[in-house]
């Protein structure tokens, strides 16, 4: 501050000196005029001449205001009768100096403000042609790190230093490297000083940069989403004036307007990619279930036959029981990746119609005592009739697939219970399966019903699954305009799913 402070300094001292220089010039002319015997109003043109002169070829508006009042002085000082003095013979000279001084004040404030117009024309131009060129090299950059590249070079040319770029990555975080010019044509790769205090700095910023003992640092902005960081070195930023600045501005909107595009078009893709794989994995899902449902059905078939034509307490009927097992969750597992397929392409279609309660759990219950004739299955249904408007083959899925959980982590000496009750208030039916397991692990109730999620500590959904079963469930469930949730008991041991069904059925959502 105190070299800027200097310059200004050195700069007034200079106009002033100009300016003398021109009057004493004005009035070296003026003698020249009155030898050759001149009138004096050619003389007054010669000052205002030379006010203009000043106004043109020095900064500010002041020093064409003063020299304008020091040109009528001199006039009345070397000019006007009585010579080298500043009394005035003739009155009407009175009326001269009046005219001359707004004369050379309104002819000095017109090119003062011709003058700065230019300037900022200038200006404007100048950063309209930065800005442009900014732009077109951006263009053509390949990568994010190829726009910081860029930016770095293309500022450091129009401000005369060693300006660098930053990139932060999708999260927010600068990245352990930034690009700097070091001369017209060379760029190297520093190393960033302390990331995450850094960001801190960046996030809690309140004025427009930040300055450390090297570099001030301005952010480059989306929105609310920090992109990078523009590092102008120290003593090139305290040289800045006012024009400048606005000029580094717009080329940093320029950079990230880039890096956002980049971003976008990146992430566009990104997504494209997803969508394109998903599709390719829903259709390798669909045709591999559909091909496995018919020979599990033959071994399903075949094996029950056998279970039925042997003795319980031949061995043989425990390998035909094993075979029948596995086969039939083989078939619960296809059938669950049929159904996720058909939702995640929207072709899972609802078909209400009012059911009773007691007949779907009955079904379902049913189901699983065939698979599990070891576990004790309690059923608790309302004594009077509930009729509930669902798809009874979806909701009968949403109950196996929620005891057969149950029956994997309760040991066969415990009970599983399924209940239904009528929420008057809430116009709901509600659904509560429970068990005695070991329960569930707190770092897995947030994620359960995420798609392919499985708990390493045995926990539901993960013996003997792949993640599908709660995901299911949970779709299914809102389709019907209900919610699931799951929770450990507070009566002790295992874990609770309870998930409801609107009583009624709105106009719109009838198909």
């Amino acid at each position: 501050m105190a070299k800027q402070e200097g310059r200004n300094a050195d700069s007034i001292m200079n106009h002033v000196l100009l300016m003398i220089i021109l009057l004493l010039a004005a009035s070296a002319i003026g003698f020249l005029f009155r030898f050759i015997g001149f009138p004096e109003t050619n003389i007054v043109i010669i000052y205002i001449l030379f006010v203009l002169m000043t106004a043109w070829l020095t900064e500010g508006f002041l020093f064409g205001i003063l020299s304008s009042v020091l040109a009528t002085f001199l006039f009345n000082y070397f000019f006007t009768e009585p010579y080298f003095t500043f009394s005035v013979n003739d009155p009407s000279y009175i009326i001269t100096f009046i005219i001359m001084t707004m004369t050379a004040l309104i002819t000095c404030t017109i090119t003062s403000h011709a003058k700065q117009s230019a300037l900022e024309a200038e200006q404007r131009e100048a950063e309209t042609r930065s800005v442009y060129n900014l732009t077109n090299r951006l263009t053509d950059a390949k990568d994010i790190h190829d726009i910081a590249g860029i930016a770095a070079g293309a500022i450091s040319e129009c401000f005369d230093c060693r300006a660098g770029c930053l990139c932060f990555d999708e999260g927010g975080t600068p990245e352990k490297f930034f690009i700097q010019q070091v001369s017209q044509e060379k760029q190297i790769r520093r190393d960033t000083v302390n990331v995450e205090k850094l960001k801190g700095r960046i996030e809690n910023l309140q004025a427009g940069f930040y300055m450390d003992t090297e570099f001030y640092d301005l952010p480059v902005r989306s929105g609310e989403n920090t992109l990078g960081l523009i590092r102008i070195p120290k003593e090139n930023a305290l040289k800045m004036n006012e024009g400048q600045t606005h000029l580094l501005r717009s080329m940093i909107e320029s950079t990230a307007l880039a890096m956002d595009r980049f971003r976008s078009a990146e992430q566009r893709i990104k997504s494209r990619e997803e969508a394109v794989q998903e599709r390719y994995r829903g259709n390798l899902l669909r045709a591999i279930s559909h091909d496995l449902r018919t020979p599990l059905s033959g071994i399903m078939g075949t094996s029950e036959m056998l279970m039925d034509m042997t003795d319980p307490d031949d061995p043989r009927y425990s390998f035909a029981f094993g075979i029948h097992k596995d086969a039939d969750w083989l078939h619960s597992m296809v059938e669950n990746i049929l159904s996720l397929t058909r939702l995640q392409e929207g072709r899972l279609i609802i078909n209400r119609q009012m059911e009773a309660v007691e007949e779907v759990i009955a079904g379902a219950a049913d189901q699983i005592a065939k698979r599990s004739k070891l576990h004790e299955i309690n059923v608790s249904v309302p004594d009077e009739l509930l009729l509930v408007p669902m798809d009874a083959k979806l909701i009968k899925q949403v109950l196996i697939n929620l005891m057969d959980n149950a029956v994997k982590h309760t040991p066969p000496d415990q009970e599983i219970s399924i209940s239904v009750e009528k929420d008057v208030k809430n116009r709901t039916a509600v659904f509560r399966i429970k068990d005695r397991g070991s329960g569930i692990a707190e770092a897995d109730l947030p994620n359960l019903f995420q798609m392919f999620y499985t708990s390493r500590a045995g926990y539901p959904d993960a013996k003997q699954g792949i993640g599908l079963g709660l995901t299911i469930c949970d779709a299914i469930i809102r389709a019907h305009g209900g919610n699931i949730e799951a929770h450990n008991r507070t009566d002790g041991s295992g874990a609770e799913f309870l998930f409801t069904l609107p009583l009624e059925v709105e106009e719109d959502e009838q198909l």
